[in-house]
């Protein structure tokens, strides 16, 4: 495959001046094209859509991109590639040249002196993966996608009296406080004169937070789950005193009782944006339901059961033509949404739910000595809110998984772990989840109850990990970051 020399670039402070004239026309031609645009009244009308899309990009990105010039440019012909794929061949998969290295002394640079306004040459912001998989990721993102970003953000996610405050010169401006751990040129992209965007970083104490909100006052808060929910128990406690217009659940899987507790709170629905390091995958609709973008990402299911409920997406991203993400096989867990179509009218592919990674797909032991059981992990974490009146928190850890040639599962210890929780909880952990077992014609696992640890700052919540991957399982492989 033929490669070029790497470009040397330096890190450069983001123009102080604002977005360019170009990218502000951008981002306004985006925000009113998906907002009113892209109404597709077929999935057929969608795929010549997305035909037409994939065309124009094979012609026009793929050739500046070391790694594709020599490959074919028929789609359903091209590799299906993963993370270890994009760590080897970075630099050849950006129209840059940009080395991994670089790419990740940039971002490292700004995490740790927490200023992410740093780019490569004049307008390339850098990102770190969360490194949830075990080994960090980075990407690269023009200010041309941020435009386009945070166009299409902007109109998927703002309600209707959102976008009306938006749209009246003399009103205030829209208030946004995003939490994650890192910052980004990208989510700055947002803000304007109608839209004031304060990034609350959580490495920071959850108390800080609470006092700067009750003084901004937020009209959005967006945030990871596990954050929504302390800020919901603050609000409840009386801590906290805001009355956001809009909660936006980000980066973790947000549980439905947890919706709930923030519904009951602020008095406003909790939408939902599912996007990892290869880009914007999903988000809410009007009518609640989380529909892929596939105006602008084409998503080819990998099936995980035989009746075509779960699977993993392998997506392509028609808009980022820097760093190009195609056929990229994400690990994450998405469940199809069953029944009746969405009301909303959006023919885009709808979800029940991201239930997780492939890591926290664990297994259990059939009772007839055949192949493993499958447990999902909606289906755990169901299970595991029936007992949830005993404590306030959990985790599940399954840390071995012992197989014999035939890949049957012999033994598997599994460590509980329970927030305020008393000797009544275990036994109620232990008998829902022998429920579950024999529902499954599974044998139930050995359970150890281990103390609660506090997770770190800024570190993602994951209820559900299977620390040692089971060989031999359909679909696993590395993963990319579930940010905003």
């Amino acid at each position: 495959m033929r490669q070029t020399h790497n470009t040397v670039v330096s890190p450069q402070k983001a123009p102080s001046a604002g977005r360019s004239w170009s990218d502000s026309a951008m981002l306004v031609i985006t925000f009113v094209r998906s907002r009113w645009g892209y109404r597709f009244r077929t999935r057929q009308q969608l795929k010549r859509f997305q035909d037409r899309r994939w065309r124009r990009f094979a012609r026009t990105s793929m050739p500046r991109a070391n790694y594709y010039v020599e490959l074919t440019h028929h789609h359903g012909s091209l590799p299906i590639i993963s993370k270890p794929d994009v760590r080897r061949n970075f630099a050849g998969m950006n129209t840059r040249s940009v080395t991994l290295e670089h790419a990740l002394e940039v971002a490292r640079t700004a995490e740790r002196n927490r200023d992410f306004s740093p780019t490569i040459g004049n307008d390339l912001t850098v990102g770190l993966s969360s490194g949830t998989s075990g080994t960090q990721g980075a990407f690269l993102v023009s200010s041309r996608e941020q435009a386009l970003w945070a166009g299409t953000i902007l109109a998927r996610v703002l309600s209707s009296d959102s976008l009306r405050r938006l749209l009246t010169p003399w009103a205030e401006p829209v208030r946004i406080s995003f939490f994650l751990r890192a910052n980004s040129n990208l989510y700055e992209s947002v803000a304007s004169r109608r839209v004031s965007f304060e990034f609350c970083d959580l490495l920071e104490p959850i108390d800080a937070h609470i006092e700067a909100l009750n003084r901004s006052r937020p009209n959005i808060i967006v945030a990871p789950a596990s954050v929504l929910k302390r800020l919901a128990d603050a609000q409840g406690e009386g801590r906290l005193r805001v009355r956001p217009n809009q909660v936006v659940s980000v980066a973790e899987v947000l549980e439905p009782a947890d919706a709930e507790l923030m519904f009951g709170v602020w008095g406003a629905p909790v939408s939902q944006v599912y996007q990892a390091t290869e880009g914007l995958l999903a988000v809410t609709c009007s009518q609640g339901t989380l529909h892929m973008c596939e105006e602008r990402v084409i998503v080819e299911p990998e099936w995980l059961d035989p009746e075509r409920t779960r699977f993993h997406p392998v997506i392509t991203d028609l808009q980022r033509t820097t760093q190009l993400i195609v056929r990229y096989r994400l690990d994450d867990v998405l469940r199809v949404r069953e029944g009746e179509p969405c009301p909303c009218g959006s023919v885009a592919l709808a979800l029940a739910g991201v239930e997780g990674r492939a890591d926290e797909v664990v297994q259990w032991p059939s009772t007839s000595g055949g192949s493993a059981v499958t447990v999902f992990p909606d289906v755990l974490r169901r299970t595991m809110s029936l007992a949830g009146r005993h404590f306030d928190d959990w985790r599940y850890e399954q840390e071995t998984a012992e197989q014999t040639p035939s890949q049957e599962v012999q033994s598997a210890s599994t460590v509980i772990r329970l927030l305020n929780a008393d000797r009544a909880a275990e036994d109620a952990v232990q008998a829902e989840l022998t429920n579950l077992a024999n529902t499954l014609l599974a044998q139930p696992p050995r359970l150890i109850f281990a103390p609660w640890v506090e997770p770190q700052p800024g570190a993602k919540l994951r209820r559900i990990t299977r620390l040692q991957p089971v060989s031999g399982e359909a679909g696993a492989s590395p993963v990319g970051e579930h940010t905003a």
